[in-house]
C-alpha cells in the first residue's frame, strides 16, 4: 500500500518549546520510532510542517541590519525544508537500516489570481504589539498586515494547484525509496510568461499533501497531529470524538480554520477524489491508526 503521511508541527516540536535545534533532533527520533513498523511493509511519502522554523528563521530575517531587505517567504520556506529534510532522512535511516530515503526540496504551484492573495490569513513569526509589527511590514516594503489579536504577520494562502515535483517523487517510489517532500505545503511558485516566480505566500501543508497523495495515486492519506481523533463541535457542549466517519459526516462538525479545520478537509477531499481511505490521528499511534485501530477513519460514502 502506498501511503502519503503528513506530520504536524508537534512532530519536531511539543507544543510549548522553543526552537532549538538540540530539541528537534532529539524530537525526530520519536517520528522515525513511529512510522519505521509502517515502512517496513509499505510505501511511503512523508511531509511536514514549518511553521515554527519560519517564523523563526523569518524573525532572524527582518531583524538583520545587513539586510536590504528580509528575505522572501519562498527562500526561506526552502531553507526550512533542507533543514527538516535533513533531520527526518538521517533519523529514518537510523531506524531503518538499508532503506533508502531521500528528501526532495518540492515547489507548489498556485495561481497568481488566487483571491486569497487579497486576503492574508496565515500567522507568522512570534506575536508581538500590533503597531510595531504594522511598521515593520511598511518599512520593509511589505503589504501583509497584521493580525488584530496579536500583531503577529499574516501572509496569503493560495491553494496549491500541482507539485511540481511529482513526477520525480513517483520515479524515487518506483525504487522503493522512502520520499520526504512538500515541506511546509511546498515552495510557492506562480508562473508568468513560461517562467516560475516565488510568492510572499505560505501553502496549507494539508491540502498539499492532500493533492499530492492524489497525484501519486496513494491508497492512504494520513494525517498525523497530537490528538487522538477528530472531536466534531470542539469545545462545546455537543463535543463528540470521530471514529470512523465519510467525508459529507466528516464536514458536518465544527473545526477551527487554524488547526483542525484544513486536516478534515484535506481527508475528506482525498477520499471523494480518489475514493482510498484517510484517517487523522496521534503520531505514535501511526500504526495502530493505519490498521483500524485509533483515530479518526474517513472512508467512502458506501
Amino acid at each position: 500500500m502506498r501511503i502519503v503521511i503528513t506530520l504536524g508541527g508537534n512532530a519536531l516540536l511539543w507544543r510549548g518549546e522553543g526552537p532549538d535545534a538540540e530539541l528537534q533532533r532529539a524530537n525526530v527520533v520519536r517520528v522515525a520510532t513511529a512510522l519505521a513498523p509502517l515502512a517496513h511493509d509499505h510505501d511511503l511519502v512523508l511531509t511536514h510542517g514549518n511553521g515554527p522554523q519560519l517564523g523563526l528563521l523569518a524573525g532572524e530575517s527582518a531583524a538583520d541590519p545587513a539586510l536590504s531587505a528580509p528575505y522572501p517567504l519562498d527562500l526561506l520556506g526552502a531553507q526550512t525544508q533542507g533543514l527538516i529534510g535533513s533531520l527526518l532522512a538521517r533519523a529514518l535511516r537510523d531506524a531503518l537500516p538499508g532503506r533508502r530515503v531521500a528528501a526532495l526540496v518540492t515547489h507548489t504551484l498556485v495561481r497568481g489570481d488566487d483571491p486569497a492573495f487579497d486576503r492574508p490569513t496565515k500567522p507568522v513569526g512570534r506575536p508581538r504589539p500590533r503597531r510595531p509589527a504594522q511598521s515593520l511590514a511598511r518599512g520593509r516594503g511589505r503589504q501583509d498586515t497584521g493580525d488584530p489579536g496579536t500583531g503577529r504577520r499574516l501572509v496569503p494562502s493560495p491553494a496549491p494547484e500541482r507539485i511540481l515535483e511529482t513526477e520525480s517523487i513517483r520515479e524515487l517510489l518506483a525504487t522503493g525509496t522512502l520520499v520526504v517532500c512538500s515541506g511546509g505545503g511546498g515552495i510557492p511558485v506562480t508562473a508568468e510568461g513560461g517562467l516560475l516566480h516565488g510568492t510572499e505566500a505560505i501553502v496549507d501543508k494539508d491540502l498539499a499533501a492532500a493533492l499530492l497523495a492524489e497525484d501519486v495515486k496513494a491508497d492512504f492519506l494520513l494525517i498525523l497531529t497530537d490528538v487522538p481523533n477528530v472531536y466534531a463541535h470542539y469545545g462545546t457542549p455537543d463535543q463528540r470524538p470521530l471514529l470512523d466517519v465519510t467525508p459529507a459526516g466528516l464536514r458536518e462538525g465544527r473545526y477551527a480554520e487554524g488547526s483542525m479545520g484544513p486536516k478534515t478537509e484535506a481527508a475528506a477531499r482525498f477520499v471523494e477524489h480518489t475514493g482510498g481511505l484517510a484517517a487523522i490521528g496521534c503520531l505514535d499511534a501511526a500504526y495502530e491508526i493505519v490498521h483500524g485501530r485509533s483515530g479518526t477513519l474517513v472512508r467512502p460514502d458506501m
